[in-house]
């Protein structure tokens, strides 16, 4: 297994460029708007006696589910503001939607129209976001109506159809918003913007991580300090050793080799060079971690606002911390991984593709038993990253359990948190080198005299 090199010189570059600085503070501008939003309450709501309500889970069950919603959504879902749900729906209707274009002919003939045919795609994902954003949104509607639901805290300053209508309205909006907001990112600016919106709900928690360890850690009395200094080393170790991993992991490749035999076309000689295919360990990146936690949050959320003893049992499981939620988590991580590969690495196509250029791997018969052999080695390498994304998901867990530390601050020792970050930034350096690479071709061109025989 070859790992790629990675170069952080982009990043001093990068605001040479007009178009490539101009992409940047649109970027920013973007994201500054989304964080702005995070800000702005729903109407109706109290937001103190919601946020004092957060603070007691949070130091009684770390990981409850709306703790994971609001980890995700910057903080938003916390204070109940606008963009409460995040993108959430957005995704969730993404999932649905590729998962019907695999077994439904029609969808399926849609998605292979190009371009058109991917517009569609996206106008049916629109849609189904303003489903599920309603059905979610009215949901917390009733929620937050039922002071039992938080330990007798009235949140709802005048509840009834009116606020619920209210709310529905606002929180759709706000996650369409959002949408927009990751499209334009997307479009006009740098990275992808769905992957850095949610980035950026994730790293505004770092300022609230660091005050919960400092206040663990700094009591005046060193024989009630919560966090001894042996475990802050220790997750020291661990963070520092997590994000190595992450990135080997995202940057491993399997290279196969492929060989183009020697053609001769008039007086022209083709092929008789070299290369390989790039098989990478994790080919879903951060979309498998964002698919599994959005289909694990779904089903939860609905499970805990119905008022039977089975469905509460079933929300009570899927709570952070638990073994079902653990097992159910990793295995849902492991699904999409393969699921993704499936979707984007087709090894028949790829076959028949070198098989038409003259193109074979050393020792295997191009066609068909080409096509088995990259599917059997993409099956085997997709397995050692699924299983290694699924293990730093549930990491925080397993130091939550053996360090006795908040969630919060369990999360940037590894887990779903770590994963996004750092693949996001990955990326988003790559796409960053790319527009850099493109800026160099064309200023060589431009800077060249090319003149015509006269």
């Amino acid at each position: 297994m070859l790992t790629e090199t990675f170069n952080l010189s982009p990043l001093a570059n990068c605001f040479k460029i007009p178009d490539l600085k101009k992409r940047l503070i649109i970027t920013a501008a973007l994201i500054a708007i989304y964080r702005i939003g995070c800000y702005l309450p729903t109407p109706g709501i109290d937001g103190a006696a919601l946020a004092e309500f957060f603070t007691r889970i949070s130091k009684t069950q770390g990981g409850a589910l709306f703790g994971i919603i609001n980890m995700f959504s910057g903080g938003a879902m916390e204070r109940l503001t606008i963009f409460a749900l995040g993108i959430m729906p957005y995704i969730s209707s993404s999932i649905i939607l590729q998962l019907l274009t695999a077994v439904i002919p029609a969808l399926e003939k849609i998605a292979k129209e190009g371009k058109a045919g991917h517009e569609k795609i996206n106008q049916f994902t629109r849609y189904g976001t303003v489903v599920l954003s309603i059905v979610q949104s009215f949901f917390i509607a009733l929620w937050l109506e039922n002071p039992a639901r938080f330990e007798g805290l009235k949140i709802v300053l005048h509840p009834g159809l009116g606020f619920r209508l209210l709310t529905v309205l606002t929180l759709t909006t706000g996650t369409m918003f959002i949408m927009w907001l990751g499209e334009q990112i997307q479009e006009r600016g740098i990275g992808n913007g769905i992957s850095l919106i949610i980035t950026a709900g994730i790293i505004s928690r770092i300022p609230a991580a660091v005050h919960q360890l400092f206040l663990l850690i700094s009591p005046g009395n060193a024989a009630h300090r919560q966090i001894q200094p042996v475990t802050l080393v220790i997750m020291a170790v661990f963070f520092v050793a997590v994000v190595f991993a992450v990135i080997m992991i995202t940057q491993g490749q399997r290279k196969i080799p492929v060989q183009y035999a020697r053609r001769i076309v008039g007086r022209k000689i083709f092929g008789g060079q070299s290369t390989y295919i790039p098989l990478k360990v994790d080919t879903a990146g951060v979309i498998a971690i964002i698919f599994a936690q959005s289909i694990i949050l779904f089903p939860a959320t609905l499970a805990s606002f119905i008022p039977s003893p089975k469905f509460q049992a079933l929300a009570q499981g899927l709570i952070r911390g638990h073994v079902l939620y653990s097992v159910v988590y990793a295995l849902l991580i492991i699904f999409f991984c393969y699921f993704y590969t499936a979707i984007v690495f087709n090894p028949l196509d790829l076959a028949e593709n070198m098989k038409k250029y003259g193109g074979f791997i050393p020792g295997v018969r191009p066609g068909q038993s080409t096509a088995e052999f990259l599917d059997f080695v993409m099956t085997r390498v997709t397995l050692a990253g699924a299983l290694f994304i699924a293990f730093i998901a549930i990491f925080p867990d397993l130091i939550m359990a053996w360090l006795k530390v908040p969630y919060l601050v369990a999360s940037f020792a590894g887990g779903t948190s770590i994963l996004i970050v750092v693949g996001v930034m990955l990326d988003t350096i790559k796409q960053l080198e790319s527009h850099l690479l493109m800026h160099h071709y064309e200023g060589f061109i431009k800077g060249g005299r090319i003149k015509g025989r006269r």
